[in-house]
């Protein structure tokens, strides 16, 4: 054959036609009609709800296998039938991160777990280590091969989840969310591993990402897969094609329907401009400071420093053990994760902890919230409410209505309060659902919501904005900085420094085994130092912002104001340039 000449046509690793999927409550998604080629990279979107995480259990068979649903069309992968497979019988070609990393972990020790995999596939024994070490590695998970899973964090289990989804090298590899509980580090892995697996020509990737500035890093929009497929909320293919194409033709509407997009893609939509170093942009977005507002609050807004002679919970000489350490006893130490913390919340301000995941944070929250008790030290104060990192694990009655009604009052009143919270957390039309039927964005602010329906003085929230859409994450942002507001204490752990920036009076920067910083977030974001500290790399939006504005009044009123500005979007109003 000449060099010149086109060889055979490559077979696609993935084919749907007419692919659809409805659940007994009527949501679902589909049609959808998707080809992709060996090596090819494709991001999915679409608002919470919108059938993401449904489409890629369709793809690997877990959908209707083992979570019923009425399905039409078909879906092929690495040339099987999914409908006439199994689990169990694509798991040699399909290699899935679900969104839920703790769903998919079954083995205590890291190893063994990712070695799994290859020995159901009956690997050769000799080439099993090393494969092991490659994925954990790429997974930037090296460090973590002699631990046990049930030690692990959030962020470190999502690490082990996709070193034992690409252990195989799979023709297929399916990523929910997978950077959802990933510090910067993290992040940056994924990416790279997503990358070396593709690179090979063999495998796909189909991606499912809200945290799109951090995946994409500085590069931004360029930084991304090149194909994008987009779900509008009812689950219906809006657009599929090149990146620009789909930004020029649907970037607005995309925007309304509540996806999150990359910062310049963002601004191009907004502000007609999208280079951060243009004048244009550096003027737009100082003008959009005007749109911003205090969230609406009987208190009005909130004094520097909390509420005068208003309760505090404060810890002293808190040394915190790992999330589910064992007590220590005469024969057993515990090493603490954090020691040395001191801290203060008052009523009325709302306070953010920041740092690398395996650092302390969940187990600082549940030492304050009284879930376990601290190896020493003391915290004093009223008990708070607390939103769980993974919302499943606070869920427990039928219906999402008796779920945020779940110990108050019958009456009236708590229905009344019931009804107001399914409304502003967008849960109105899901109230006589099962919760764990929702998507995970739904139930993360069904968990919110929850714990907020309550008159605790203070609200300590893991990551609860983790898996939320664009508007997800402006209600949840908004219901903290409005609780705080009404005269609560918030307290906050993220890994998201945007919203960190937008809604946060303090920040606890946790490094090093203990609180190495309680500082504002500009000073955050300008201390090139302390973010190395604690592993943190705020998105090129920040960093340009922290270098133009004079404190954080004026960062967090650029921030609202572009929040502000996305909604005007969405309401069909034009911006002003």
């Amino acid at each position: 054959m000449s060099a010149d000449r086109p060889g055979p046509p490559v077979a696609p690793v993935l084919e749907t036609r007419g692919l659809e999927a409805v659940f007994a409550t009527g949501d679902g998604v589909g049609p959808v009609d998707l080809r992709v080629r060996p090596g090819e990279q494709v991001l999915l979107l679409g608002p919470s709800g919108s059938g993401k995480s449904t489409l890629l259990r369709c793809l690997h068979g877990a959908v209707p296998h083992a979570v019923p649903a009425t399905t039409r069309g078909s879906a092929v992968v690495a040339g099987r039938d999914v409908h006439r497979s199994t689990v169990a019988g694509l798991a040699d070609v399909v290699g899935v991160v679900a969104q839920d990393p703790e769903t998919g972990v079954c083995l205590p020790d890291v190893a063994d777990e990712v070695a799994f995999p290859l020995e159901n596939l009956a690997a050769d024994p000799a080439t099993i280590g090393p494969a092991v070490d490659d994925a954990l590695a790429a997974a930037g998970a090296g460090h973590l091969r002699g631990r046990r899973t049930d030690a692990l964090s959030g962020g470190e289990l999502q690490r082990v989840a996709l070193a034992a989804a690409t252990v195989t090298r799979p023709a297929l590899l399916l990523l929910d969310e997978p950077t959802a509980m990933l510090d910067a580090g993290g992040v940056r892995a994924v990416r790279e591993a997503v990358g070396r697996v593709t690179a090979t020509g063999t495998t796909a990737c189909v991606l499912v990402e809200h945290r799109l500035d951090e995946y994409a890093g500085d590069d931004g929009t360029a930084g991304l897969p090149g194909r994008w497929v987009a779900l509008d909320r009812n689950g219906r293919v809006l657009h599929d094609g090149p990146a620009r194409e789909v930004l020029e033709r649907a970037g607005a509407r995309l925007l309304a329907e509540g996806c999150w997009l990359p910062a310049d893609a963002e601004l191009r939509v907004v502000l007609g401009h999208g280079d951060l170093a243009s004048p244009a942009v550096r003027a737009g977005l100082r003008a959009l400071a005007a749109l911003a507002g205090d969230p609406p609050s009987p208190a009005g807004a909130r004094p520097a420093g909390g509420l005068p002679g208003a309760p505090v919970l404060r810890a002293r000489g808190l040394a915190v053990a790992p999330l589910g350490a064992p007590r220590p006893t005469r024969r057993r130490t515990v090493v603490p994760v954090l020691q040395d913390v001191h801290l203060d919340l008052r009523a009325g301000e709302v306070v953010a902890v920041v740092g690398a995941n395996g650092g302390g944070k969940s187990s600082l929250l549940a030492c304050l919230a009284g879930v376990q008790a601290p190896l020493r030290g003391a915290v004093d104060g009223p008990r708070p409410g607390l939103v769980l990192q993974n919302p499943e694990h606070q869920l427990s009655r039928a219906t999402v209505r008796d779920e945020l009604a779940a110990g108050l009052p019958p009456g009236e009143e708590t229905a009344r309060r019931v009804d107001a919270v399914l409304h502003r957390f967008g849960l109105a039309h899901h109230a006589d659902h099962n919760p764990f039927r929702l998507s995970g964005g739904q139930k993360r602010r069904l968990s919110l919501a929850a714990v907020l329906v309550h008159d605790r003085p203070f609200l300590l929230a893991d990551e609860p904005t983790f898996g939320l859409d664009r508007h997800g994450t402006l209600a949840a942002a908004r219901a903290l900085t409005a609780a705080a507001a009404e005269g609560r204490g918030v307290l906050f752990t993220s890994h998201d420094l945007r919203t960190v920036a937008t809604c946060a009076d303090r920040v606890l920067v946790v490094a090093a085994g203990t609180v190495l910083a309680d500082v504002g977030p500009l000073a955050l974001v300008r201390d090139e130092r302390l973010l190395a500290a604690a592993r943190l790399r705020p998105p090129a939006l920040l960093r340009r912002l922290a270098a133009e504005v004079a404190d954080d009044g004026e960062l967090r009123a650029v921030l609202r104001g572009l929040d502000a500005a996305v909604e005007r979007v969405g309401d069909g109003a034009v911006v002003p340039a």
